[in-house]
C-alpha cells in the first residue's frame, strides 16, 4: 500500500496510472500536478486524484511532502525542468519514476535536475497508450497485461526499483527491463519510426488539392493504418526530437525499403513485390500470436 503518490500530469498515463491503483486499492491518496488548471480541475471532479498541488513554492513541496512515489507523465521535453523543480522538495524516502517513450535523454536529464538525489529515479516506460488526450481518456484497465519497460539505474536500489515495479504490477502490467540505450534502439523502431509514418502519411494527403474526396473513400483500412497520428502532437514532437539519432537510423532504413520497393514496382516484378509482402505477412501473423498469447485473460481456473 503506498500512503502518497504525486503525478504530474494526469491525462492518459497519468490518470490511468492514477485509475488502476485506486481500483486495486494500492494507494491512499493521490495528487496532481499539472500545467492545466481547467485539466487538474478536471481530474478532480472524475476522482482521478484526491487534491491537486501547484507547481512553484511553497505548494510544490507540500504536494511533495509525504510521498512514496512521483510519476513523471508529462512530456518527455518537461522531465528536466519538473525534476529540477521537485529536486529541493523530494523527500528522502520518495520514488520517482517517469512515463516517458525515450530513455537515454530521460536519465541525462536526471542527472543534471536530481545530482545527488539521481538514485531516487527509476526510469520507466508503459507500453500502452491510445489516441485520446486529456483526463476524460484515463481508464482503469490501460494497463492490464501490458508490458512496463524499466531502464533501473546503477544507483537505484533494489528496493527502489521494487517499489516502481510493484506499483506497475499493481495496474496489471508486466515488468521488463532493458538498458536506456537498448530502449531506444527497439522502440525507434517499433514505435516512433511508425508515428512518423502514419503522421506523415495523413499530413501528405490532407495538403492534396482533393483532400476532401480522398479522405471521403479513405476507409478501415486506412484508419487502422493512420490510426496513431491522431496522438498528441506535442508528445510526438519531443519523442521524435528526444530520440532522434535511433530514429533517423531507422528512418534512412525504411527509406531504403522504399526505394528498393518502388524499383520492383517500375519493373513490374510481381514475384519479388509478393516475396516481401509474404515475409511482412507471415511475421505480422506469428507477433499477433506472440502478443495474444501473452496478453491473455487468466482462466477462471487458474486465477489467483
Amino acid at each position: 500500500m503506498l500512503n502518497k503518490v504525486v503525478i504530474f500530469g494526469v491525462g492518459l498515463i497519468g490518470g490511468s496510472f492514477a485509475r488502476a491503483l485506486k481500483k486495486a486499492g494500492a494507494v491512499r491518496e493521490i495528487v496532481g500536478v499539472g500545467r492545466s488548471a481547467a485539466s487538474m480541475a478536471r481530474a478532480l471532479e472524475l476522482g482521478i486524484i484526491d487534491a491537486v498541488g501547484v507547481t512553484g513554492e511553497p505548494s510544490l513541496a507540500a504536494a511533495l511532502h509525504g510521498a512514496d512515489l512521483v510519476l513523471l507523465a508529462a512530456p518527455v521535453a518537461q522531465t528536466e525542468s519538473i525534476l529540477a523543480a521537485i529536486a529541493p522538495h523530494l523527500p528522502a524516502g520518495a520514488v520517482v519514476t517517469d512515463a516517458g517513450s525515450t530513455k537515454s535523454d530521460v536519465v541525462a536529464a536526471a542527472r543534471r535536475a536530481l545530482g545527488g538525489k539521481v538514485a531516487q529515479f527509476v526510469p520507466g516506460h508503459p507500453i500502452a497508450g491510445r489516441e485520446t488526450n486529456g483526463p476524460d481518456a484515463a481508464i482503469d484497465h490501460l494497463y492490464i497485461g501490458k508490458k512496463v519497460v524499466l531502464t533501473a539505474l546503477a544507483e537505484n536500489s533494489a528496493a527502489d526499483i521494487e517499489r516502481v515495479a510493484a506499483a506497475w504490477r499493481a495496474c496489471g502490467a508486466i515488468i521488463h527491463r532493458l538498458t536506456p540505450r537498448e530502449h531506444d534502439k527497439v522502440f525507434a523502431a517499433v514505435s516512433h519510426l511508425p508515428h512518423l509514418l502514419a503522421y506523415a502519411l495523413v499530413d501528405d494527403i490532407a495538403r492534396k488539392p482533393h483532400a476532401d474526396l480522398l479522405f471521403q473513400y479513405a476507409a478501415s483500412g486506412f484508419r487502422d493504418f493512420t490510426r496513431i497520428a491522431g496522438s498528441s502532437p506535442e508528445m510526438w514532437r519531443d519523442i521524435s526530437l528526444a530520440n532522434q539519432p535511433a530514429l533517423l537510423t531507422e528512418l534512412d532504413a525504411y527509406m531504403a525499403q522504399l526505394t528498393l520497393l518502388r524499383a520492383r514496382l517500375a519493373a513490374g516484378d510481381g514475384a519479388a513485390l509478393e516475396r516481401v509482402y509474404s515475409n511482412a505477412q507471415r511475421a505480422r501473423h506469428q507477433w499477433i500470436t506472440a502478443i495474444e498469447a501473452a496478453e491473455a485473460p487468466p482462466s477462471p481456473d487458474k486465477a489467483e
